[in-house]
């Protein structure tokens, strides 16, 4: 049978994206044995020194450009032309742009449970709840403050289905340490009234939050005073 001939540039473009790929580092085809990379993540964290400082040096310039452009502006070949790192490399880490902003995501969530872990280890008794939720309220205040990107980020999260499955995973988790504190001050609370009042405890939190970062200082303060005022005293009615 005759074999058949490859349309003109065909072997001309294999041969420069084969090229491409050994230049950057990348393979056409993942390693056996090597899962795909979750939506909204990063494919691989590197372990070599000079491929991790890539990783970081792609993730710092798409910090700046979000900063500079917000979340939808920005593009791949913007962090390209920042960072002096090849599309090839580029790729080799993040197939897309939402696998960036995830990964970033999950570095400032990572932050923010450690915050609410160390607020609620201090909850001993039901009346320290309102205190170490007033805490946390203020813990998330203040992360935003501090690194105003992450508006871009959660905006981000909210407009890509794989980026809204991060933020739900990890409202889950919080939600689990609130658990996790209630149960040993109140272990008589039915297991679905727990799980019901700490999911919606926390994603009340988050959601307060979020509406303050968008509001003059002052005033984003007034409110979170309010909010706070409003947070579960007792747990009478729960148990």
């Amino acid at each position: 049978m005759a074999r058949r001939k490859a349309a003109p540039g065909t072997a001309a473009r294999a041969a420069s994206g084969t090229a491409a790929r050994a230049a950057s580092g990348t393979t056409a085809r993942a390693a056996p044995g090597v899962e795909a990379p979750l939506p909204g993540l990063a494919r691989l964290a590197p372990t070599q020194q000079r491929s991790r400082a890539r990783f970081e040096r792609i993730l710092a310039c798409a910090t700046e450009i979000m900063a500079e452009k917000g979340s939808e502006a920005f593009r791949m070949s913007d962090i390209v032309e920042r960072s002096g790192v090849a599309f090839g490399s580029l790729y080799q880490y993040f197939p897309d742009k939402a696998a960036i902003i995830g990964t970033l995501a999950e570095r400032h969530n990572a932050v923010g449970r450690d915050c609410v872990r160390r607020d609620l280890a201090t909850v001993s008794s039901v009346r320290d709840l309102h205190p170490a939720l007033c805490r946390i309220v203020d813990s998330y205040y203040e992360m935003f403050v501090r690194e105003p990107v992450m508006r871009d980020i959660w905006q981000a999260t909210q407009g890509d289905r794989a980026l809204q499955k991060l933020d739900a995973d990890d409202m889950a988790v919080l939600s689990g340490l609130l658990s996790d504190a209630i149960r040993r001050v109140a272990p008589g609370m039915p297991a679905a009234t727990l799980t019901s009042f700490s999911g919606l405890t926390m994603t009340l939190i988050a959601a307060a939050v979020r509406h303050a970062i968008t509001l003059p200082p002052r005033k984003a303060r007034q409110v979170l005073t309010q909010f706070k005022s409003m947070l579960p005293g007792d747990l009478t009615g729960l148990v």
